[in-house]
């Protein structure tokens, strides 16, 4: 029975769950995402992983709930702990401040091995994950981005390829910022979102305009000039 309703947030990283994938879902929380993918097709088989001993505890009790136990296996660790080198092929982090998801993969390397797709959803700092995938090999080969419940969220989706590919016609340092995708979709959702940074830089540019001269002072100029540059290009200002 499929009694698990995913937010719209987990609903669009599920979407990118290949078909028949074994799935490792990293700060799992109740388990709802691995459950989902199982009882719609979208995984063969899963490992819901989870630090903290609440929500492992929830989770076991919802892959029990769902009738799942055969297939999920839930397993209490922190990050990539609780796998084996190529035990998967497609892992989910999501909820997580784009450093810490940083951290994550970069202390679990070598559990990387085999698996073929990351589906990564940041909270905050988006561009952290988007510098270790191409730092590491891995190609960001699309993003999504939504808004619910007044908050906006990033989707990044990495593969194994040509990590500089999809920054060949965009400036790096922008793309990294705002994402490559998402720069060329310009949907509603992104142009409001790099708006209201715009905006808030420039109220900060202004505000400090209006004190004294300093050095540490015309270092933020710079710094927030930059900024303001770096949005409205991604707008296509």
């Amino acid at each position: 029975m499929n009694d698990v309703n995913l937010s719209k947030r987990l609903k669009t990283v599920a979407d990118y769950i290949p078909e028949g994938a074994v799935l490792a879902d990293i700060g799992s929380d109740h388990a709802y995402l691995p459950c989902y993918a199982l009882l719609n097709g979208l995984a063969a088989s899963a490992v819901a992983g989870e630090v903290v001993e609440g929500p492992y505890q929830s989770a076991k009790k919802q892959v029990k709930k769902s009738g799942l136990e055969d297939v999920i296996s839930v397993r209490l660790g922190s990050g990539l702990e609780v796998i084996e080198p190529n035990e998967v092929t497609c892992i989910t982090i999501a909820g997580m401040g784009g450093a810490l998801i940083e951290k994550i993969l970069d202390a679990g390397k070598e559990k990387l091995q085999g698996v073929q797709r990351m589906i990564l959803q940041p909270n905050i700092h988006a561009h952290h994950i988007r510098e270790w995938l191409l730092q590491n090999g891995w190609e960001l080969v699309n993003e999504e981005i939504l808004e619910e419940d007044g908050k906006i969220y990033e989707i990044l989706v990495g593969e194994r390829g040509d990590a500089k590919a999809p920054y060949q016609d965009v400036s790096l340092e922008t793309g990294l910022l705002v994402g490559p995708h998402l720069m060329r979709k310009q949907s509603s959702t992104f142009i409001k979102k790099w708006s209201q940074e715009k905006e808030h830089y420039k109220r900060i540019l202004e505000n400090i305009s209006k004190a004294s001269e300093s050095e540490e002072n015309s270092r933020k100029k710079q710094e927030l000039t930059r900024m303001i540059a770096m949005l409205e290009e991604a707008a296509g200002e």
